[in-house]
């Protein structure tokens, strides 16, 4: 596992979004460090609160939450001159191997100052695409298989915690507990627990189970309900032939029934209603073709004497027309020639135009000379009506009256087979003793239909009384079974438990054998006198340290002094962590407090290089100092700095490149 970014965002001192970049470099030469410098208050376990909610959000250990509610907590942590569009935000993205190949997940919380339902919304980016939203429903469950809560206090630590650990002759309880998950100590612990659960339940089934029937009375019943289901099946199959042989008659009757006319005899009232409807829907058509014949419709004979009429009727109006034209034009020129006679034209061009006007009044004149005489004299209003109705009369009276045509031949053929059919009907007296044979048929049906389904529903009575018998039967045995099982888990459990006692010490015993020698091997490392420890022994019930010299004598605690007894705790730290086996990252706040010049040299020299693969130190300018942070650059082991400054007017912290020298 390895941190690559950290964002916050109006989250404790820090107003707005602050990104630091956490990736640690490995290139020629592996720089596991990030460093980041600040002073007391200026946001450091700010920084290492935030990756712990992150992670682990309501479960989170955070430094200032103490007993406030996870609504209060997130409250409380909004910075107090957040927008009130703005959120608070934090943002933690890391990369983990699953399947074999390195995956890029970026877990974002964020809440408003008084969050909805007392909590914040989490989601989860995977290779920083879309949200993965089942992995944020299961998150949880997730982190705990990857950095379990219990043990993420070995890895995320601080000054004071070493400082405690150091004091105490034994680990405080939340250290062992630590301990034990790392180690994988309690999971006999907790195995022997549930034994104990399990032996209660089984105590109360021994104690509530029934009294059992004998196994002789459930086979006897066993045997005389198949007796009875075999009667019954046979029953079943008799009845069964009844039926066929009824159902026979009933269709051989049906049929003599249709065959012999007595269906058309039961129709006969229908048929004669439906042929008298269609007889006086006959009549409205002979009646709609009447009315035709002493309209217009004879006048369809002679549409073509009609056309003709039309055509000289409108010859005669265009004649008419001419004549009135003409008379109008003789009236128009007698008064042109007045008028032109007034204005004392030339005689010569006086005479011209009478001329003119002459010759078009005498060629008007043999047009109308070369007509035949009017002898229709038809109106216009007349003319209009014979073309109306021979553009739209004609066809109107010829569509009326095919259509009437044809509906009285639909309907004369339709009586026609009416009248066949009725016909055929049988005489009322063979019609009466058809219908009586059809409904004893039907009656012999129904009762073989009765008899055979209630039959069948005393097989399927039998067939489940037989089932639940044989259940009996089965739970019988089974409950026997399990009463002889649970006797036998419950006498087991003791002996299980012993050994699981006996397992657990011998489990501890190399574990602790193991961390032992880690541990020894990590202090001398770190100790610059590294002729005073041999090896360090570690309580198997308390996980206390002891300290003994080359001699193998014991090294009494209190002559340790306090720098000596801090290395000891990060060396029990450390040991552990290199026992655990995880590749996680440590992030450590306030690391050297109380350290002399000596030891702290070893610490930077080989404790902070050396850790793990990503190391974060979150320090102030008395601890990692100048010495301490131009040694870490000269041995290469810095992969990023950080100052946080921190602004004592307007109380907010912003994260700049560089440290402090």
């Amino acid at each position: 596992m390895i941190f690559l970014e950290l964002v916050l965002q109006n989250f404790g001192p820090y107003l707005g979004r602050q990104v630091i970049n956490l990736r640690p470099e490995t290139d020629e030469n592996t720089r596991p460090i990030i460093l980041i410098g600040g002073m007391n208050g200026g946001g450091k376990t700010t920084l290492m609160d935030a990756i712990r909610l992150a992670l682990y959000g309501s479960r989170a250990q955070c430094s200032t939450r103490g007993n406030l509610s996870y609504n209060d907590f997130l409250t409380q942590s909004v910075n107090r001159n957040t927008p009130p569009t703005e959120k608070a935000r934090i943002e933690l993205a890391f990369e983990v191997i699953q399947d074999d190949k390195p995956t890029i997940l970026r877990v974002v919380r964020y809440w408003e100052k008084e969050p909805k339902d007392g909590k914040d919304t989490l989601g989860i980016l995977v290779d920083e695409e879309w949200p993965d939203k089942a992995l944020a429903n299961t998150w949880d469950e997730y982190i705990e298989n990857l950095l379990p809560l219990g043990i993420s206090n070995l890895f995320l630590f601080d000054g004071e915690q070493v400082k405690e650990l150091a004091e105490l002759d034994t680990p405080p309880p939340l250290v062992v507990g630590a301990i034990q998950s790392l180690l994988g100590l309690e999971l006999s612990e907790r195995l022997s627990a549930d034994l104990d659960i399990l032996v209660s339940r089984k105590r109360k089934e021994i104690a509530s189970a029934k009294e059992l029937a004998t196994l002789e009375e459930i086979e006897q019943r066993l045997n005389v309900q198949k007796d009875e289901l075999e009667a019954a099946t046979q029953e079943v199959g008799s009845l069964r032939n009844n039926l066929d042989r009824a159902e026979e008659k009933q269709r051989e009757a049906s049929e003599k029934f249709l065959y012999e006319g007595g269906k058309i005899a039961s129709d006969r009232n229908r048929l004669e209603k439906q042929k008298d409807h269609f007889t006086t829907q006959a009549e409205k058509a002979r009646e709609a073709l009447r009315e035709l014949a002493a309209g217009t419709f004879p006048l369809t004979l002679i549409s073509p004497l009609l056309e003709q009429a039309k055509s000289q009727a409108e010859k005669e109006s265009r004649q008419q027309q001419k004549k009135i034209a003409r008379d109008v034009l003789i009236e128009r020129d007698y008064r042109l020639l007045n008028y032109i006679s007034e204005l004392s034209l030339v005689s010569e061009q006086l005479d011209k135009i009478k001329f003119f006007l002459n010759q078009e009044n005498q060629q008007l004149e043999e047009e109308i000379a070369n007509n035949e005489s009017p002898w229709l004299l038809a109106e216009l209003e007349e003319i209009k009506e014979l073309d109306n109705f021979l553009n739209f009369g004609i066809n109107t009276a010829k569509f009326r009256a095919k259509e009437k045509l044809e509906e009285l031949e639909n309907l004369e053929i339709e009586i026609d087979a009416l009248d066949r059919q009725i016909a055929t009907a049988a005489s009322p007296e063979a019609y009466q003793q058809l219908q009586d044979a059809v409904r004893e048929a039907n009656n012999a049906v129904a009762k073989a239909q009765v008899a055979h389904e209630m039959a069948s529903r005393r097989c399927e009575e039998l067939n489940r009384a037989i089932a639940k018998t044989k259940k009996e039967l089965a739970d019988y045995s089974e409950d026997n079974i399990k009463l002889k099982n649970n006797q036998h888990i419950i006498a087991s459990v003791a002996k299980v438990q012993a050994t699981l006692k006996l397992f657990r010490e011998k489990l501890t015993l190399k574990k602790l054998n193991k961390l032992e020698i880690e541990v020894t091997e990590c202090f001398r490392y770190l100790l610059h006198k590294s002729d005073l420890v041999h090896r360090v022994a570690i309580d198997t019930q308390t996980f206390s340290l002891s300290i003994y010299d080359p001699q193998g004598q014991p090294v009494p605690k209190h002559r340790l002094s306090a720098g000596e007894k801090q290395l000891l705790a990060i060396a029990f730290l450390w040991g552990l962590a290199r026992v655990a086996g995880h590749h996680l990252p440590v992030a450590i706040d306030t690391p050297l407090g109380r350290l002399d010049s000596s030891h702290r040299q070893n610490l930077v020299e080989r404790y902070f290089p050396s850790a793990s693969h990503q190391v974060i130190l979150l320090s102030t300018d008395t601890e990692v100092g100048k010495t301490e942070a131009e040694r870490l650059r000269e041995l290469d082991a810095i992969a990023h700095e950080y100052l946080l400054k921190y602004d004592t007017s307007d109380r907010q912290t912003t994260v700049v490149p560089g440290y402090f020298w």
